[in-house]
């Protein structure tokens, strides 16, 4: 069985629906249903008896595009576990690249972020190459950074309280620093936050890391850890929109990628192209009235 709801242009949708409908069949499989979830609503649901996901997220992107959607290979469930990314996903800036911006550095920086989060350099060596460049910068340009510059994804607070409310618990995990991370977190209602530690000594930055690196393999094992801990089978929701979280969008029950690079979005299971992060609690057919934390 095959689910797909998606969120596309309302005016063509009808048309587009045809053409997908037709694009399905050419591919051997068979569109059992198409349905809105609620009456004048946003959300289509698809229904298939059998068919392979990849494929159909395919043919759906291309009759459908710009499109917001989740495709499933069992009935929809609320999440349990939501894990996500926070650069460019919960947050609408890149941490590094803002912060390279106080020491004049940050169309250089922000090239090595690029081509990481594109999956064209090795994250950990492109990760102590940036941090290494801030080599004395003062601390208080984390704060004023902070302050400044990190503002929250659009729907982020929405989506993490109401899942909250649901009985899901939410992890924050990065790549980035917990120097923006832990003040981001209790922004938006995180109830843990995982990753690295920017290395501070005599008030300025040494350009090197404190502790182990938080990268690809640690968000895959935070997804894990914190599924084992709540049962193998529990329901969990992942987003993010590079490279570095492509283990974890894959291992997710649902892995959303949130208006994201090229790889990430060919490995998730979904994509949120359209809308804002709200969209994901519409295509998990959580009503409006039940959001929270606007």
């Amino acid at each position: 069985m095959l689910i797909a709801r998606l969120i596309a242009d309302p005016d063509t949708l009808p048309t587009r629906l045809d053409a997908a409908t037709a694009a399905i069949e050419r591919e051997g499989m068979r569109l059992a249903m198409a349905q809105m979830l609620d009456f004048c609503g946003d959300v289509l649901q698809l229904s298939l008896p059998e068919g392979d996901p990849a494929v159909l997220r395919g043919l759906l992107d291309e009759n459908f595009k710009p499109s917001d959607l989740m495709v499933s290979e069992a009935d929809f469930a609320i999440p349990k576990l939501f894990v996500s990314d926070m650069d460019s996903t919960m947050i609408g800036q890149e941490c590094i690249d803002e912060l390279a911006d106080y020491a004049g550095l940050k169309p250089q920086i922000a090239a090595i972020t690029e081509r990481a989060m594109q999956g064209e350099l090795d994250f950990e060596a492109a990760l102590r190459e940036r941090v290494g460049l801030l080599k004395g910068l003062e601390e208080s340009a984390l704060q004023r950074c902070l302050d400044e510059r990190i503002t929250p994804m659009e729907g982020a607070r929405v989506l993490v309280e109401t899942l909250k409310s649901k009985g899901c618990r939410t992890v924050l995990v990065t790549g980035g620093f917990h120097h923006f991370a832990d003040a981001v977190a209790e922004q938006l209602g995180f109830e843990r936050v995982v990753g690295n530690r920017l290395e501070v000594k005599d008030g300025a930055l040494t350009g090197g890391l404190a502790g182990p690196i938080a990268d690809s393999g640690t968000k895959l094992r935070t997804l894990q850890e914190e599924s084992a801990e709540l049962g193998d089978d529990v329901v969990s929701l992942a987003t993010g929109d590079g490279a570095n979280d492509i283990p974890m969008l894959e291992a997710a029950t649902y892995g959303i990628a949130f208006r994201a690079k090229p790889k990430a979005r060919a490995a998730a299971n979904g994509w949120i192209d359209r809308g804002d992060l709200t969209a994901i609690l519409s295509l998990l057919d959580i009503p409006e009235s039940d959001w929270q934390g606007s």
